[in-house]
């Protein structure tokens, strides 16, 4: 992680606290478009919606999709030296060389989208606090992890997809589920990695002690529940979703991990992932759960559970297929098609 300015969660709160909405006037152009368009209302389903989602929130009619990036957030956590994966820590950084190298799945499915990937490797060698014990960062550190996140809404961008790396970190995001939004442990905690049996219940117990220990001084502050049992590269997922808000740029978010880390921005404000959209359903059991709760529909369902941004990614062509569906696709009046009688 590179050096950023000094930051506080106090600011992050100032930012949030004026972020731009949905741009109504542009909405209403893309839904009259949709109505002159060569088919019969509603016969593209959802591509219809997701068409004008892309419109409303980049503020342009018509949307497009020209340049999106995969962000990939990478970072290491203290807990993972309670044995909650099947993996070492040293994977984490083993997978970024991979990701560098031009190994990885995403790379694959970033060139099979025609995809820009950037990877941000954040303090490898310096993992969060074991959260059982004490926050997995101080406020200045989630600032600082947020503030990086941000810088990967760069100008020119039209869509952001966000993804992690990080061994552990499927047990980061089971205690934030847990702390935001109740249940039990086993509701929130599934294998990750492979883990099954004593493992499974070893990882359930760190989420329950971890939880424990930070909920009462957390309350239902969402960016303290991500100080507290977070890590590194989610608070950056959670920078980079506000920082496209801002800069009006529609967000793709991956699995479990990632869309528990943008999670903890509705207690900011419950409308603040309206601009986002969940790439896909992970086969991590809590992510079916965690979509409900917050309301988002995974674009796809392919029982994908390997995180570093894959199923979002390969949900960019979805995105580009409705954009280009509603800006190519030709009026009754201009291929002279009779409307509906």
């Amino acid at each position: 992680m590179s050096p950023s300015p000094a930051a506080s969660l106090a600011e992050i709160r100032r930012l949030v606290a004026d972020l731009p909405g949905p741009d109504l006037a542009t909405r209403t152009k893309a839904v009259a478009r949709e109505s002159t368009l060569t088919k019969p209302p509603g016969a593209l389903g959802r591509l219809e919606a997701l068409a004008e989602w892309m419109s409303t929130w980049q503020g342009k009619h018509p949307p497009q999709l020209r340049r999106p990036r995969i962000a990939v957030f990478a970072g290491n956590h203290g807990i993972a030296a309670r044995g909650v994966s099947a993996y070492p820590p040293a994977v984490t950084g083993q997978m970024v060389r991979n990701f560098i190298a031009g190994g990885a799945a995403v790379n694959q499915i970033c060139r099979s989208v025609d995809a820009d990937l950037r990877v941000y490797e954040m303090s490898l060698e310096t993992p969060t606090a074991d959260f059982t014990i004490e926050p997995a960062m101080s406020d200045e550190e989630c600032a600082r992890a947020m503030a990086y996140g941000m810088m990967a809404v760069e100008s020119g961008i039209d869509l952001l997809a966000v993804g992690e790396m990080g061994i552990a970190n499927t047990t980061a995001g089971a205690a934030l589920c847990h702390a935001l939004f109740g249940g039990t442990p086993a509701d929130w905690t599934g294998p990750g990695t492979g883990v099954a049996g004593d493992a499974l219940q070893r990882k359930q117990a760190v989420v329950a002690a971890g939880v424990a220990r930070h909920a009462a001084e957390a309350g239902g502050d969402g960016l303290e529940i991500l100080r507290r049992l977070g890590g590194y590269e989610l608070a950056a997922i959670a920078g980079a979703v506000i920082a496209a808000r801002l800069a009006r740029v529609p967000v793709l978010l991956d699995g479990y991990t990632a869309t528990a880390a943008a999670a903890t921005l509705t207690r900011l404000d419950p409308r603040l992932l309206d601009h986002c959209q969940v790439g896909h359903l992970s086969a991590e059991p809590a992510h079916a759960r965690l979509c409900a709760q917050l309301g988002l529909r995974p674009l796809l369902d392919l029982g994908m559970r390997l995180g570093e941004g894959s199923g979002a990614a390969l949900a960019v062509a979805i995105l580009r297929a409705a954009v280009e569906c509603h800006a190519g696709m030709a009026t009754f009046g201009d291929a002279g098609v009779s409307g509906p009688a």
